[in-house]
C-alpha cells in the first residue's frame, strides 16, 4: 500500500497576525504550490531524507544560501515531531496503534521562510499520510489543534492557528479564535466563505526576504503579554477589520471596497511592528500600480487584488523589476 497526500500553502486575506492573540482571520489555499508525504509499509520506521535536509554543500556560500532559504533544521524534524504527536494523540483517546511499520518521504515546492505556511503543510500533509495509514479519522478542528501543537509544543516554534485551520479546511475560510470560546471548546469559530465571490487576488513573494517566523513573532508576544495599548488594540482592530472583509466579501464587494480594507491590515501592522525596508519595497510597488498589498503571513510574500488584466500586466511589469515574483493563486476548494 502507498498513500500520497498534499497539502498546500495559504495565503492570509486578512486578519494575521491576530490570530495567535484571540483575535480572527480570513485565509485562502492555493495549489500553485504543495508539499506531498508519501508512506508505504515497511519492516522498519524510516524518514528518508529531502534536498532541504542536505548536509553536505560545494562550498560555505552554498552552505549560507541553504540556510537562508531552508533554515537550520530542514523537514525531518517536522516529521518526526508529526508521528510523536500523532502517536501522543491516539494513545491519549484509547486507539491502539498496530504494530506495522512504514517509510516516509516528503517533497514540497512551496516558497521556503516566506510567510507562506510552508512547514505547516509539510506537518498537514503528513499528519493526512498517517491518518489514511492506519484508518483513523480525526475531526478538522482537532487536526488544526494537533497540527499547531507539532509546531508550538514539540519544537518551540511561534505560531497560531490560522496556517492549520486554512489548510486542514481548504477553500476560504473565516475564523474567529475568540478567547471564551476557545477555552469552552478547544478550538474556535471556522466557517466557509464563497471563493467565487473575491475579486482578481494575486500573490507575490521574494526568497531574498525569507525570515523565519519565530523571528518576525519575537517581540510582539511580550508586548501583548504586557498589555502594551498598542498591541492590544491592534489586535482588535484587525479582528474588527475581519468581520468588515467577512460582509464585504459575502456582499460581492470588488476590487476598491476590498483593496481599502485589506491595505488598512499592512497599515496598521506598520504602527506596531518593524518592517524591513525590502518588505515595504513590494508592498509600495504593488500599491503604486493601484493594486492592494498586505502580508501573507510574517513577510517575504503579499497578497492584495488589482482591478483587471491591465492593472495584473502593470503590477507584473513593476514586480519583475524589482525580482520579485508574481503569480494568480488557484483556489483550493473546501474539503467535505
Amino acid at each position: 500500500m502507498i498513500i500520497e497526500s498534499v497539502a498546500y500553502p495559504r495565503a492570509g486575506l486578512v486578519g494575521n497576525p491576530s490570530d495567535g492573540y484571540h483575535g480572527k482571520t480570513i485565509s485562502f489555499t492555493f495549489s500553485n504550490y504543495r508539499a506531498s508525504v508519501l508512506l508505504y509499509e515497511t519492516p522498519e520506521l524510516e524518514i528518508l531524507s529531502n534536498s532541504r535536509d542536505e548536509s553536505k554543500f560545494k562550498n560555505i556560500e552554498d552552505l549560507s544560501d541553504d540556510v537562508l532559504l531552508n533554515g537550520y533544521y530542514g523537514g525531518i524534524r517536522l516529521l518526526k515531531a508529526t508521528i510523536k504527536v500523532f502517536r501522543d494523540y491516539c494513545k491519549a483517546n484509547g486507539v491502539k496503534l498496530d504494530s506495522r511499520n512504514f517509510t516516509l518521504r516528503y517533497q514540497t515546492n512551496i516558497p521556503s521562510r516566506v510567510g507562506l505556511a510552508g512547514s505547516s503543510a509539510i506537518i498537514t500533509a503528513c499528519m493526512r499520510a498517517l491518518m489514511s495509514f492506519y484508518g483513523l479519522r480525526i475531526p478538522k478542528p482537532v487536526q488544526a489543534n494537533l497540527i499547531l501543537s507539532v509546531e508550538n509544543k514539540e519544537l518551540a516554534i511561534p505560531a497560531g492557528l490560522q496556517d492549520r485551520v486554512a489548510q486542514v479546511y481548504q477553500g476560504l475560510v473565516y475564523m474567529d479564535f475568540d478567547r471564551e470560546f476557545m477555552g469552552s471548546h478547544g478550538y474556535g469559530r471556522y466557517e466557509y466563505l464563497p471563493l467565487k465571490n473575491l475579486p482578481p487576488v494575486y500573490i507575490a513573494y521574494r526568497d531574498e526576504m525569507s525570515e523565519g517566523t519565530e523571528v518576525f513573532h519575537n517581540d510582539i508576544r511580550g508586548r501583548y503579554n504586557r498589555g502594551e495599548p498598542d498591541v492590544l488594540n491592534a489586535m482588535r482592530f484587525w479582528g474588527e477589520l475581519t468581520d468588515k472583509v467577512s460582509v464585504a466579501i459575502r456582499d460581492g464587494k470588488g476590487h476598491e471596497e476590498l483593496g481599502l480594507l485589506l491595505n488598512s491590515n499592512f497599515d496598521k501592522r506598520k504602527e506596531i511592528y518593524q518592517i524591513s525596508k525590502g518588505n515595504l519595497e513590494m508592498v509600495d510597488a504593488a500599491r503604486s500600480v493601484g493594486a492592494s498589498a498586505k502580508f501573507c503571513g510574517s513577510g517575504g510574500a503579499i497578497v492584495g487584488t488589482y482591478k483587471d488584466e491591465a492593472m495584473y500586466q502593470e503590477l507584473s511589469r513593476v514586480l519583475s523589476s524589482l525580482n520579485i515574483s508574481l503569480f494568480k493563486p488557484q483556489f483550493v476548494e473546501p474539503l467535505d
